[in-house]
């Protein structure tokens, strides 16, 4: 990512929430919010108007709710990467989200700067999750099967593949992971296309949920801070 600010459209029903927000990401955070509506109907056309780096979706809105309304927008071509901002920190809504592809899953009652920190985090590409759902997604993660058939899909990848399917699991964006591995940018966007492929997945969030669930790696230890964070 440029130098640039980073430009963000909100979606919330919520006048309070869009305004504070937007407050917060301009004003604190140094990011463009390039447009905030609590109109579902207008999301497809804000994001192909103004090609923002990050949607930031309520999860429950009157007419419909952030996931349904995720699949409308990947439905039209329209792959700008999402976070969801909400107030439900239930385990079901956090896996529902991942399953989606979604880059984070927020809390409204985060500090502030970790709202940045954390919008920051998912437009490079990382995985972000309210430090309060650390627990939650880890005994999540943990809880997968080791079915035959999954175990088939992932023999068929190949050496680097698992490699970089492991640093996947850790939540790393492309470029850390070129830099950890000594490769191109470009290599690994390749890479990280055919283990979705190969795996028959929709996003690298769920590539990560798959490698913890498979044992090719423990969560990363972003998740792991998190969870030491929410005991203390």
């Amino acid at each position: 990512m440029s130098d640039r600010a980073l430009k963000v459209v909100l979606v919330d029903d919520h006048s309070l929430c869009r305004n504070g927000l937007t407050d917060l990401l301009e004003h604190r955070g140094g990011m463009h919010v390039a447009a905030a509506t609590g109109d579902p109907t207008q999301v497809v056309a804000l994001l192909r108007e103004h090609e923002p780096d990050l949607v930031v979706l309520d999860l429950r809105m009157p007419t419909t709710d952030g996931l349904s309304l995720l699949r409308h927008i990947r439905s039209e071509g329209v792959q700008t990467p999402a976070v969801i901002l909400t107030m439900s920190d239930a385990q079901e809504d956090l896996a529902a989200a991942l399953r989606a592809g979604v880059k984070g899953y927020l809390l409204k009652d985060m500090e502030p700067e970790d709202v940045i920190a954390a919008i920051g985090r998912a437009a490079r590409g990382e995985l972000a999750v309210a430090p309060a759902l650390m627990l939650k997604l880890a005994h999540m993660l943990q809880a997968g099967s080791a079915e035959p058939e999954r175990r088939d899909l992932l023999a068929s990848l190949t050496e680097r593949e698992r490699q970089i399917l492991e640093h996947l699991a850790r939540g790393e964006s492309n470029k850390t992971i070129a830099r950890a591995l000594d490769i191109s940018h470009d290599t690994v966007k390749l890479h990280v296309r055919h283990i979705l492929t190969k795996l028959n997945l929709n996003s690298r969030v769920e590539a990560a949920v798959f490698a913890v669930e498979q044992r090719v790696a423990a969560p990363g230890a972003s998740l792991v801070e998190g969870a030491r964070r929410t005991q203390r």
